[in-house]
C-alpha cells in the first residue's frame, strides 16, 4: 500500500509566515508577535480556537529552528554534539556581546527601568520589591511568561543614577542568552528638603522682627524629629546656618553630610507713617 492514506506534512513556513529560505533571526522575528496574540489567556473569549492556533505556532517554530541549527553545524563541519560549557565569567559574558562567530550566544542590551525612592528611603535604607513579568524558554522549547519577584536593599547614602544590574532576568530569546536588567536610583522631590550631594537644604522664613532681633524656632530633620535653634545674628537674605551631621550618609565613609538652613526674610506688607518715621529713626542710628 502507499503513504495515502498518512496525514499530510504541515507547512510550518506557511504557519509564521515566513520563505523557506528565512534564517533562524527571521523564524525568531516571525514567531514573537503571533504566539503572543495567540496566548490562550489572552483570548479567553476564542480559547478553543487560540489554543489551537498556540499550540501550532510552537510547533512550527520548534521544526523551522531546530532544522536551521542543524543545517549551520552541517555548514560550519560540525556533527558532534556540543559538550555542556563552563560557567562563564562576567569578562567572557562582555566578549559575547562582540563575538561574530553565528554559533555564539549573544547577550542583547541591558533592559534599564527606574527605582524610584524618597529621601528618607535613601537616608536610613530600605528593601524594595519588584515584581517582573518576563519571557522565558520552557524545556520544551516554547516561550511562556514568567514571574518573579526581585529585592533589591536600598543602602543609606545611594544617590540617583545607582544602578543595580539582576544578570540574565530580561526576556529569553532562542539563539541569544537572556538580557541583564537594570534598575536606576531615581529621587523622589520632597515638601522640605532638597538634597545637594551629600548635604540636605531646607528653606526657613523668619519675620522681619524676628530676622533684626534674633530668634528660637525649632527646624525638622529629615525622617521625623527635630531640633530647636536659637540665632543671635541679624537674618539678611541669602543668610545661611549649617547643622553639622543632619544630612545625607556618606555610604563610604560611615559619616553624614550637613543640613544647610536657607533664610528667607519677610517683610511687611504695608507700614503706617508712625511706624515709618519709628523704623528710620531706629536705622539711622545703626548706619
Amino acid at each position: 500500500m502507499g503513504d495515502a492514506s498518512k496525514s499530510q506534512k504541515p507547512n510550518f513556513d506557511s504557519v509564521l509566515g515566513i520563505p523557506k529560505t528565512a534564517s533562524l533571526s527571521d523564524i525568531c522575528k516571525a514567531y514573537k508577535a503571533p504566539v503572543k496574540k495567540w496566548h490562550p489567556d489572552r483570548n479567553p473569549t476564542n480559547k478553543a480556537e487560540a489554543e489551537a492556533k498556540f499550540s501550532s505556532i510552537n510547533e512550527a517554530y520548534r521544526a523551522l529552528s531546530i532544522k536551521k541549527r542543524e543545517e549551520s553545524m552541517e555548514c560550519n563541519g560540525n556533527h558532534h554534539p556540543r559538550t555542556p560549557k563552563k560557567k562563564k565569567s562576567s569578562a567572557d559574558h562582555e566578549k559575547d556581546k562582540y563575538d561574530r562567530n553565528d554559533n555564539v550566544r549573544k547577550k542583547p542590551p541591558p533592559v534599564e527601568k527606574k527605582l524610584e525612592c524618597t529621601l528618607e528611603e535613601l537616608c536610613h535604607g530600605c528593601v524594595k520589591k519588584i515584581k517582573i513579568t518576563r519571557d522565558a524558554i520552557s524545556s520544551s522549547g516554547l516561550i511562556v511568561q514568567e514571574e518573579e519577584t526581585l529585592k533589591i536593599k536600598v543602602k543609606p547614602g545611594w544617590k540617583k543614577g545607582t544602578k543595580i544590574t539582576f544578570e540574565g532576568k530580561g526576556d529569553e530569546r532562542p539563539g541569544t542568552l537572556p538580557a541583564d536588567v537594570i534598575f536606576s536610583i531615581d529621587e523622589k522631590s520632597h515638601l522640605l528638603f532638597k538634597r545637594e550631594g551629600d548635604d540636605l537644604e531646607l528653606g526657613v522664613e523668619v519675620p522681619l522682627v524676628q530676622a533684626l532681633t534674633g530668634c528660637s524656632l525649632p527646624v525638622p530633620l529629615l525622617g521625623g524629629g527635630q531640633i530647636n535653634l536659637s540665632i543671635d545674628d541679624i537674618i539678611y537674605p541669602g543668610y545661611e546656618k549649617i547643622i553639622p551631621g543632619q544630612g545625607m550618609p556618606m555610604s563610604k565613609e560611615g559619616k553624614r553630610g550637613d543640613l544647610r538652613l536657607k533664610f528667607l526674610v519677610e517683610f511687611p506688607a504695608e507700614l503706617s507713617d508712625d511706624q515709618r518715621s519709628e523704623v528710620v529713626s531706629i536705622l539711622a542710628e545703626c548706619s
